[in-house]
């Protein structure tokens, strides 16, 4: 595709913003959506706001556009009522404007497994918010094989870097351990844990929005080696001269919160991703596109610099 052509990204968290910058970065026009109207992007990028779940609304957004890219978000509360509209939205959107659709997407859909999770593997039907995602994927894939229009999904893991704060490597981890806290997390802290990059999500994403063949595939996103949660988080501290303290929450406390908090209540679910070994498989998008995930040790080099200085200001 040529340089200049329009790029609509769809949210603007941590990926969104991530993705904007780079696509402008390569040239592209880029119109960032929130249902707020506002995002934190390059200046050169056009804002829109629109609610993506109102399928004129999202048509509207991303009339023009060659590559649609879904990075949208929502808290864990509602799920099987929210994200549903959600999906039929971007697709409807992308659809109107002849654009292949790339949608930003997690690892919930292959639900607990004990061998490291590749894009072959079936989906799941485990709790509420894991089988949302599964009834996602059936959704992009049915108007793919449609002919509605062209879809791929990226699917990355938890993920962390320099302004990202909703996440287990978050403000209750990195955050805390920034101003000197214990870092509070789930599960088992020694057990080893895929974590993605957010440079490297915007980057897979680019990739497979780029390539018709990646189209009506899933990819996972590459990621570093694997290391326990406590390396991560004590590769953290060390940057920032602190020494690590970790609190882990059991899950009957996480229960108990969940009583007087909607999204707390939710999480208790997800606990299985920090009870045992949770392996990525990449090796498909690697043989196709790129296996140069940023090491760990630059990644949070990075996230340590962005929270050492918001702590000290």
């Amino acid at each position: 595709m040529a340089d200049g052509d329009l790029r609509v990204v769809l949210g603007a968290g941590p990926v969104g913003r991530a993705l904007a910058g780079l696509l402008q970065e390569q040239g592209h026009a880029v119109r960032a959506v929130s249902r707020s109207g506002s995002a934190d992007v390059a200046s050169g990028a056009e804002v829109v706001q629109a609610d993506i779940a109102d399928p004129d609304d999202a048509v509207r957004a991303c009339a023009g556009a060659s590559v649609v890219y879904g990075c949208v978000g929502l808290d864990y509360t509602g799920w099987p009522k929210r994200w549903p509209p959600m999906m039929q939205g971007m697709l409807a959107g992308a659809a109107a404007a002849r654009a292949r659709f790339v949608f930003m997407d997690n690892l919930y859909m292959y639900g607990p497994v004990d061998e490291p999770m590749h894009e072959e593997m079936p989906l799941t039907d485990y709790g509420r918010k894991p089988s949302v995602r599964a009834d996602l994927t059936r959704m992009w894939l049915h108007a793919h094989a449609a002919g509605r229009v062209q879809t791929a999904s990226v699917r990355a893991s938890d993920f962390y870097g320099p302004g990202v704060t909703q996440a287990a490597l978050g403000d209750y981890s990195f955050g805390r351990i920034a101003q000197g806290k214990s870092a509070q997390m789930f599960g088992d802290v020694d057990l080893p844990h895929s974590f993605s990059y957010v440079p490297d999500i915007a980057r897979a994403l680019v990739s497979v929005g780029d390539a018709e063949d990646a189209m009506g595939q899933a990819w996972n996103v590459p990621t570093a080696p694997d290391r326990s949660v406590r390396e991560v988080l004590a590769m953290f501290a060390a940057a920032l001269g602190q020494d690590l303290k970790v609190q882990t929450m059991p899950g009957f406390m996480i229960s108990a919160l969940g009583l007087v908090n909607r999204n707390m209540g939710e999480v208790k679910e997800m606990l299985y991703q920090w009870q045992r070994p949770f392996h990525v498989d990449h090796g498909k998008f690697a043989a196709r596109f790129w296996d140069d995930a940023t090491p760990l040790e630059q990644g949070v080099a990075a996230a340590a610099g962005w929270y050492g200085a918001r702590a000290a200001s």
